[in-house]
């Protein structure tokens, strides 16, 4: 490892600009991502779109914290969090983030021309979504949508990937997966909404205001009720079922994190939505892995 840095000294900036030695919204893209791709194939997708969606899902993330850090890069340095970020702190030039924005943008690309017409289509909607998403908080009290909506965006793709369409079911799982990145990018949000608040960045936790653990709970709620409504579409039973409960269980316990507000124990909140994707996908998996014994 010395080695390297001695000859790139510099990384560990690209590193964090990239958010790769954080992985938290890797798996947060990702979840849903498995679940669109064993709902499609009825169990194990085909390995290489496997590998295609697993290194997408990579190269998509980091990309959207490059573009989302060149978009903040004038309101990183008055955040708390975000004060020592490498473009807020200027050991990272604007042109050098987007020039990497580009390049993993493109990289992402080729891996989906070796998929189909369909999904490749479908890909331009997930750039830019993916764009678009930071400038929204300067016009919109609902950035948290957005991003929703760009997550949610690799549902259709794997489905389209995996069965050359996009069916009701996935659909669905789209929706299902929106309602949930709003909901745990509100607990996100809520970590930063003093500073948010005095240079006039909006976000659903200053939308909510009061209700903003009202309205996670009913988003999350809402969640688990359009995956019930898969599950009857998909046929599933009793390891799905397990795990919407364990992902309910969950819920409950960011409930009782977030509802003193505290900026570490929201944190630890969004942070604990990893384990629902998990617990969602483990169900899927287990129920289409039994339908085979």
């Amino acid at each position: 490892m010395q080695w390297i840095l001695e000859r790139f000294p510099r990384l560990p900036d690209f590193i964090a600009l990239t958010r790769v030695n954080k992985p938290i919204g890797i798996y947060l893209l990702l979840w849903p991502t498995l679940w669109a791709l064993w709902a499609a194939a009825e169990g194990l997708p085909r390995a290489d779109l496997l590998l295609i969606f697993v290194v997408g899902t990579v190269l998509m993330r980091s990309a959207g914290c490059v573009i989302n850090d060149y978009a903040d890069r004038d309101f990183d340095g008055r955040v708390e969090r975000t004060r020592n970020r490498p473009l807020a702190t200027g050991r990272i030039q604007p042109r050098e983030a987007l020039l990497l924005f580009f390049v993993m943008v493109g990289l992402a690309f080729v891996l989906v021309l070796f998929t189909n017409s369909l999904t490749i289509y479908l890909s331009f909607g997930g750039l830019a979504l993916a764009a678009c998403y930071p400038f929204m908080k300067r016009y919109t009290h609902l950035p948290q949508v957005v991003l929703g909506a760009a997550f949610a965006w690799s549902v259709p793709m794997a489905y389209a990937a995996q069965s050359g369409e996009v069916t009701p079911a996935a659909g669905l799982i789209y929706i299902a997966t929106l309602l949930w990145t709003v909901a745990y990018d509100t607990q996100y949000a809520m970590v930063d909404r003093d500073d948010d608040l005095k240079i006039g960045i909006k976000s659903t936790a200053i939308l909510f205001g009061d209700a903003d653990n009202a309205m996670i709970l009913f988003l999350q709620g809402f969640t688990l009720l359009v995956l019930l409504m898969v599950a009857g579409r998909l046929e599933l039973g009793a390891p799905f079922y397990l795990g919407l409960a364990v992902a309910a269980g969950l819920f409950a316990y960011q409930y009782r994190l977030t509802r003193k507000r505290q900026r570490e124990d929201c944190f630890r909140a969004f942070l604990n939505n990893h384990w629902v994707g998990l617990a969602i996908f483990m169900g899927l998996a287990a129920d289409y892995a039994l339908r085979v014994l």
